[in-house]
């Protein structure tokens, strides 16, 4: 399988969070063509391991979890009521079709919401919220009640697309980092690498990382370098005061700041200036909002750093990556694990 097949086939896989089944099998399907060793765990995250028995060990973290929806009721007509499975905006969700995983086959629904003609001023000027919506699968509602139960969970049905070197899908938030650090890996092994190195498609990001916490409990690395999106500086309403600045094509967004090992972001730098890589530099205050905030403080603390590709319409059925940027940190990954001669990373 080609590595551009291989993301389209990641994204089209439905994994809504905590519900990540059929994106795990794709992604551990390709991973089993290069990889000493393949595993799931009994939270859902998913492992592809290089040079099993060696001493060292550096992980490698990309959840895999989408955003998505969750079925909180079915009426007597057949509609059907729902939670947001992570931060959505409503307004993006209306009119929108999801995917139910429903028993007996998926089923397609649309998001309704009450007619613009029958609202009056007021409900006009308002911004939608999840409760004031429901999903239409235009069904009759028995079916729709067999199939159809609390808890059955959703994603955004909207085509993977390419333009030029930029793709547009739904779930790159954050399927991208499940591939990058897939395609790390095998980078890595193409170089030679002798270390024990584990990439993680983890579980549960989107509602608090939980599934990096399991994996990296488990794995008690030596490092962790962690991959998601941050936000494109172009973009309208971006403060890049506040943000930083990284355009589409700036390569990788590097993230320093007190949560970040600062020799690892440091030799992320070093090895990007070598190796004649693309990167830029995002300042966190604290947390980083990734799962690197629960890796690295698992038993006695892992040294690490986060590496962000530049996305726009985050969390939106429209989410927007450039591959070079992609590319770019898979490289940079690779190199920076290549070239390191202590791993002992004492601050």
């Amino acid at each position: 399988m080609s590595h551009i097949t291989f993301l389209k086939s990641l994204l089209e896989a439905a994994g809504p969070t905590g519900y990540e089944e059929r994106a795990a099998s794709v992604w551990l399907a390709e991973a089993a063509t290069f990889a000493d060793q393949t595993y799931k765990d009994r939270y859902g995250n998913s492992f592809a391991v290089l040079n099993p028995d060696a001493k060292t060990t550096i992980m490698l973290s990309g959840h895999i979890d989408e955003i998505g929806v969750i079925v909180t009721h079915v009426d007597s007509d057949g509609l059907i009521y729902f939670q947001g499975l992570g931060g959505w905006d409503p307004q993006v969700l209306v009119g929108q079709r999801i995917r139910l995983m429903a028993e007996e086959g998926d089923i397609l629904a649309v998001v309704g919401k009450k007619a613009i003609h029958l609202m009056d001023s007021d409900e006009r000027s308002k911004a939608s919220k999840i409760d004031d919506l429901w999903l239409d699968a235009a069904l009759p509602a028995e079916e729709v009640k067999t199939r159809v139960k609390v808890g059955t969970a959703g994603r955004i049905e909207q085509p993977v697309l390419f333009s030029g070197r930029k793709i547009i899908s739904p779930a790159l938030d954050n399927r991208i980092g499940a591939y990058v650090v897939l395609e790390a890996l095998k980078r890595m092994k193409e170089l030679g690498f002798k270390e024990r190195v584990v990439a993680v498609a983890s579980s549960q990001e989107e509602i608090g990382a939980w599934g990096a916490r399991v994996a990296a409990h488990s794995l008690n690395p030596d490092l962790a370098l962690t991959v998601d999106l941050c936000f494109e500086s172009k973009a309208p309403g971006i403060n890049v005061k506040k943000l930083g600045e990284s355009e589409f094509g700036s390569g990788t967004a590097i993230t320093v700041g007190p949560f970040i090992h600062p020799a690892v972001a440091k030799g992320l730098q070093d090895a990007a200036t070598q190796h004649k890589l693309k990167y830029t530099l995002n300042a966190a205050k604290n947390h980083t909002a990734t799962d690197a905030d629960e890796i690295h403080l698992i038993r006695s603390g892992v040294p690490g750093a986060v590496l962000s590709i530049p996305s726009r319409y985050m969390h939106s059925p429209n989410e927007i990556v450039d591959l070079d940027d992609v590319d770019n940190t898979i490289e940079l990954m690779a190199q920076y694990v290549l070239g390191i001669q202590d791993y002992r990373f004492i601050r």
